[in-house]
């Protein structure tokens, strides 16, 4: 686990009631932060928070991540119970499988909205408040080896990772006279709720990962904590590949 000290941090941490978010938002608060996390199930987000409630203040936030009233209510939250906003952390995102040739855009629109749209209206309500506080801030943007190396039937999902890459290195311009940095993370294959659900997950990703295994929830988390944390102040518009280093060879798991 990361340790370093986020005492007087306040972070928004989206689609954390289970996973890497999950795992994201627990890591800030054993570490001091204070945490509004949220996921689009209020049930959800308020069984995670009752998890790691005793190391930290921690709020449980149920809402849609890409809606811009909720968006901005998070960072309204966070402001009035903590007093600012210093970490925003997009990690809420769907992905939906599909052929290319049958893509439904009913599909299409609900991956762009949430994993696009809700990244990058997030970051423009923290980054209002960090200007604002004039204390600056870090964001931190989820997105995937698939903005880096094609997998089939991924198209609509790996363009949007690419893009909210692009998004990071874009905004370096705009936020860094505030002292606001905004970098991504991009983890490969990792075991969580969902992927666990594929009982031939772990042996296909151990084959074809050069570190012999996927990643766990918490290695992906020591990388975000470390991207959002002092330590890495200087570091900004960047991407950070978490993969045990499958994309330097790229097998496909088909």
């Amino acid at each position: 686990m990361y340790t370093g000290n986020f005492s007087n941090q306040v972070a928004i941490v989206t689609g954390a009631g289970q996973g890497i978010g999950f795992e994201i938002a627990r890591q800030l608060c054993i570490n001091g932060a204070s945490v509004i996390l949220n996921d689009i199930d209020e049930e959800l987000a308020k069984t995670a928070v009752s998890k790691i409630s005793e190391h930290a203040d921690c709020i449980a936030l149920g809402g849609d991540a890409s809606d811009p009233v909720f968006i901005q209510k998070m960072v309204d939250v966070a402001v009035k119970h903590f007093g600012s906003l210093t970490i925003a952390v997009a990690n809420a995102g769907i992905t939906l499988f599909g052929d290319f040739f049958d893509y439904k855009l009913e599909a299409l629109q609900k991956v762009m909205n949430l994993n696009i749209n809700g990244s990058f209206l997030l970051t423009q309500a923290a980054a209002r408040q960090m200007r604002q506080q004039e204390s600056g801030g870090s964001v931190l943007l989820m997105s995937s080896v698939t903005g880096h190396q094609a997998h089939k039937n991924l198209a609509a999902y790996g363009i949007t990772k690419a893009a909210l890459e692009m998004l990071a290195k874009t905004l370096v311009l705009e936020l860094s006279p505030f002292n606001i940095s905004i970098n991504a993370i991009a983890p490969g294959a990792t075991i969580t709720e969902r992927t666990s659900e594929d009982e031939n997950y772990m042996a296909i990703w151990s084959r074809i990962t050069p570190m012999g295994k996927p990643a766990t929830v918490e290695d992906i988390a020591n990388a975000a904590l470390f991207m959002v944390s002092p330590a890495s102040r200087h570091i900004t518009g960047q991407s950070l590949i978490i993969d045990g280093g499958w994309t330097s060879v790229s097998p496909s798991p088909y």
